[in-house]
């Protein structure tokens, strides 16, 4: 089937062949013909990378009446990055329709700037939830006029906290209107709102639900923690061509290792919520343009990362949330690529490895980190590849050659091969010299707690430090809003988030106690729609009421609450992936002469 056979209007066909579309993908010829065709709610299950934007994007354009300026079509999508990707793909989608007008509302940005856009007559917002909340708020966005409204990403949204705000929009659209919903998995949470918001809706699954994707490779490692990042080190030299991901738990680690990383020599930059927009969007566009060969990137910042190329995604730590797994996952393998996914896991996190093997329905395979010599050998052929496909600029070395050949006479054939190489290569063979194991070697004790945890739950009520803060109902916060503030300013899954009590100028949230520092740093400098606002422990944990006084002074009154040097592999510093052993020249052939000058000095 071609795009030419599913009855899209001409303009759409004409941008979708200046894209270089020709043939939609398997979610894109379920979907679209069936949403064309019939006037019905829809969920849509597929995973990253295999062409949802267009599967939902497609449809809702060719049901918009662009002679109309007024908002007929919302889509919603949890983070700025993916909003902005789905924009730019629904302007591109548009480019020939005339008086198409695509608005993107998210946060971090101008408010008014936004608001004057929907005002300019748009017809399709993309937006952010909380974002979009705030505009309606504000009288800045109506939606009473909408006929088709989408979610994408749902799984993510929820367990980023948006619930509630995923509510209250829907409140604000008709109830005669089409229910879309987009997602990589299919937990309960998902399945609640489907149940909810959505009247009969078709399914479209492609591939098994909540399966993960056949063209990636799952591999993990068995380590200890103190050599996690050394692990990381062994892993990008051993793949020299990598182009990939790699994901930390939080933005403090996310900066650290990438920071690590370029210290080190590799060609890497970092990618979290406490970077500005316009640093993000710089990390974005040298990752896209192979200006840096590897992103260190939270599970939040990475939403909305549309690269097909991408060869390897690594885990440097596992997700809080094993659903994630399939997210991060899914950014390799895309577009009929094939990309492996890389673990870390200690003894203790074996119980994830088996809880991630039953979502997404696959054994990972456990595998050994190679030795330095295996990584030599890697990095040996990579380098010989490198010279064989390398171009060579005939008139620019021509009036250098009968001096090197001069200066080469005394050798033969055998001897320069060897010692162009060795001229690369010798650093490598230097640094993993005697080079240590990295594997962690688990005991059967090891292997029966991973199973016994694989289903456990670790919090109790004991373990929960309980916080208050001096807004409430009445400046607009919500349950939902209170999580999305915690997760995004103390960087930490929505399952440590425990009771949340709302009051009208108060409220208190409860949050394991482990995290309890982690959250009051986070959100000290935190604000809600501009406020700012105050956060300190309660007095009582757990669940606890009685008093707690404000950060402003003033006593709340809780008591209904209830509730590089180098060294050698163990710490040595060494920039095995320094695009210099054969990495594509696509990623920063340039790099390589600033290495050698720093190896040389």
């Amino acid at each position: 089937m071609t795009f030419n056979e599913l009855g899209l209007r001409a303009e759409v066909l004409r941008a979708l062949e200046d894209l270089g579309f020709e043939n939609p993908t398997p979610i894109q010829e379920e979907s679209i013909p069936q949403l064309l065709s019939e006037d019905r709610d829809l969920v849509g299950l597929a995973q990253t990378g295999t062409g949802k934007t267009a599967a939902f994007g497609l449809p809702l354009i060719e049901s918009i009446d662009f002679d109309k300026k007024f908002v007929q079509g919302v889509v919603i999508a949890p983070t700025r990055e993916l909003g902005i990707q789905i924009a730019e793909d629904f302007k591109k989608f548009t480019k020939y329709i005339k008086g198409a007008n695509i608005a993107t509302i998210y946060g971090g940005a101008s408010i008014e700037i936004q608001a004057r856009e929907v005002k300019r007559g748009a017809q399709i917002v993309v937006a952010t939830p909380g974002r979009l909340n705030d505009m309606i708020r504000r009288n800045m966005v109506k939606l009473n006029q909408v006929s088709i409204a989408i979610l994408d990403e749902a799984d993510e949204m929820l367990n980023m906290g948006f619930k509630e705000d995923i509510d209250t929009i829907l409140d604000q659209t008709p109830n005669e209107k089409n229910v879309w919903l987009f997602s990589a998995t299919m937990p309960k949470e998902v399945a609640r709102i489907a149940s909810t918001y959505m009247n009969d809706p078709i399914e479209v699954t492609v591939g098994t639900k909540n399966a993960a994707n056949t063209d990636i490779h799952h591999v993990y490692y068995t380590i200890n923690d103190r050599n996690r990042y050394f692990a990381l080190k062994r892993m990008l030299d051993f793949h020299p061509e990598i182009y990939g991901l790699v994901f930390c738990r939080t933005k403090r680690l996310t900066q650290e290792v990438a920071d690590k990383l370029m210290k080190d020599g590799y060609s890497a930059a970092p990618l979290h919520g406490d970077l500005s927009q316009s640093q993000r969007d710089h990390a974005m566009k040298k990752f896209r343009d192979k200006t840096v060969q590897i992103l260190v990137a939270t599970d939040v910042a990475a939403r909305g990362i549309d690269v097909n190329e991408i060869s390897h995604v690594i885990h440097y730590n596992l997700p809080e949330e094993v659903e994630n797994y399939n997210h991060r996952s899914g950014r390799t393998g895309r577009a009929g690529n094939k990309g492996q996914s890389i673990s870390f896991a200690t003894g203790k996190e074996l119980g994830r490895i088996k809880s991630i093997e039953r979502i997404i329905k696959l054994k990972i395979e456990h595998a050994t980190i190679p030795s330095g010599k295996e990584v030599c050998e890697k990095q040996l052929f990579a380098l010989v590849n490198n010279v064989k496909n390398v171009e060579v600029k005939e008139e620019e070395i021509e009036k250098f050659l009968p001096s090197i050949f001069e200066q080469l006479a005394d050798f033969n054939k055998e001897e320069v091969i060897k010692k162009f190489v060795s001229a690369e290569f010798n650093h490598f063979l230097e640094y993993y010299d005697g080079s240590r194991d990295l594997n962690s070697k688990l005991s059967d004790r090891d292997k029966e707690r991973g199973e016994r945890q694989s289903n456990k739950r670790d919090l109790t009520d004991d373990s929960k430090q309980r916080f208050h803060i001096t807004l409430g109902t009445d400046a607009g916060l919500n349950k939902g809003a209170i999580l999305r503030i915690v997760c995004q300013h103390a960087d930490i899954s929505s399952n440590e988030v425990g009771r949340i009590d709302l009051f009208r100028e108060f409220s208190f949230f409860d949050v394991d106690k482990k995290f309890a520092d982690q959250v009051l740093n986070g959100m000290k400098d935190a604000e809600f729609n501009d406020e700012p606002f105050k956060i300190q422990f309660a007095k009582s944990s757990g669940g606890g009421g009685g008093r707690s006084r404000g950060g402003g002074g003033g006593r709340s009154r809780g008591g209904n609450s209830g509730g590089g040097n180098r060294r050698r592999d163990g710490g040595k510093s060494f920039s095995g992936n320094r695009n210099s052993g054969g990495g594509s020249n696509s990623s920063g052939g340039g790099n390589r002469d600033r290495d050698r000058r720093r190896r040389r000095s």
